[in-house]
């Protein structure tokens, strides 16, 4: 155990406890967030509608301003890349944020509202039937879709795109060659997250969970009889990271997600969390080796030993030599070596 925790250290792979690597072995199931996880978590506006409409944008951007969210993110810095000055005082003071939805506030005298489609229903805000269309056009090619609305119309969209990493696919498969069930968790809409799974080779996927009910979908997955290990780098995620059986964080994300998990990676990808699965059965694999060889030397020679059989001199050395096995073949993890991306 020290020399497989001490090799996951030097490989990135910070394994909070010896016994980690000992419940790693059970794990028959992988839920992994989709943003920052499995995807870069750099999101970036790709399209606005009705195009170039800087005002449905600068209202978003002002709105978004008071919130920390990725997508938030995304919106600001393209609002300012387009030369909208945006200022932390023009905060509407009614700002709400509704995790897993979207965002409230007035400004200048006007409800804005911006969020997710499901969000926006919610609220009353009536979608006409040309956003029903737009919004189906751009959902089906993998973009989340911001509905903008002003005193209760919806006046604009704006589509938001997350690229997926280029190692997310080839650790999915990787995953699965481990006897793993890879599931895909996000906040995001089914369109988008089925994009998303088919690109990396995900069949199941629960969409539109919001923040709280993560942890819900782990305890039901663990209530069917699955041990599941949960990977994801978010505040949103770190009761579903408690909660999981095994726990890995991104090393990337936030702290209160590291602190609830079992595992941090500093690398940003998912091989890395491949090597930790890989790294702990190894070790557990040695472990058995160590006791299999400990044993049959013991019944051996302890027989011949009460016989009077064995000089004790000779007994004293091959007890020693019989230390010296279980820590060279123990040392044998020291050569572990990473996957690497095909």
């Amino acid at each position: 155990l020290l020399v497989g925790t001490g090799r996951g250290a030097s490989l990135g792979i910070l394994i909070k406890g010896a016994e980690i690597l000992e419940s790693t072995r059970q794990v028959d199931t992988v839920i992994l967030d989709k943003t920052g996880t499995v995807t870069s978590g750099n999101m970036e506006l790709v399209s606005i509608f009705p195009p170039d409409d800087l005002g449905v944008l600068q209202a978003a951007a002002t709105l978004e301003g008071g919130s920390e969210h990725p997508i938030a993110g995304a919106i600001t810095r393209a609002a300012t890349a387009k030369g909208i000055t945006l200022t932390s005082d023009k905060i509407p003071a009614d700002f709400q944020s509704y995790p897993g939805g979207g965002v409230r506030g007035t400004i200048a005298g006007q409800g804005v509202l911006a969020g997710n489609r499901k969000f926006i229903s919610e609220q009353g805000a009536a979608i006409s039937s040309a956003f029903e269309e737009v919004i189906t056009e751009h959902t089906s090619r993998g973009e989340t879709m911001v509905l903008v609305a002003l005193d209760g119309q919806v006046k604009g969209l704006l589509g938001i795109a997350d690229q997926v990493k280029e190692t997310s696919a080839p650790a999915i498969a990787r995953f699965k060659e481990l006897g793993l069930t890879p599931v895909l968790l996000t906040g995001d809409t089914e369109n988008v997250a089925r994009q998303v799974g088919q690109q990396v080779g995900i069949e199941e996927v629960i969409a539109e969970v919001k923040p709280q009910d993560k942890v819900v979908a782990v305890f039901r997955k663990q209530g069917r009889g699955a041990t599941v290990a949960m990977i994801g780098d978010g505040v949103n995620d770190a009761a579903a990271l408690a909660q999981a059986d095994l726990g890995i964080a991104m090393g990337s994300g936030t702290d209160v997600a590291i602190q609830a998990a079992d595992i941090t990676l500093m690398r940003p990808d998912l091989l890395a969390a491949v090597d930790a699965i890989r790294l702990s059965r190894r070790t557990l694999k040695i472990i058995k080796g160590n006791l299999f060889w400990a044993f049959a030397y013991n019944v051996a020679a302890i027989p011949l030993a009460a016989l009077g059989l064995l000089n004790p001199m000779l007994a004293g050395a091959a007890m020693a030599c019989s230390s010296a096995f279980v820590v060279g073949n123990s040392l044998r993890l020291r050569s572990f070596q990473p996957v690497e991306a095909n």
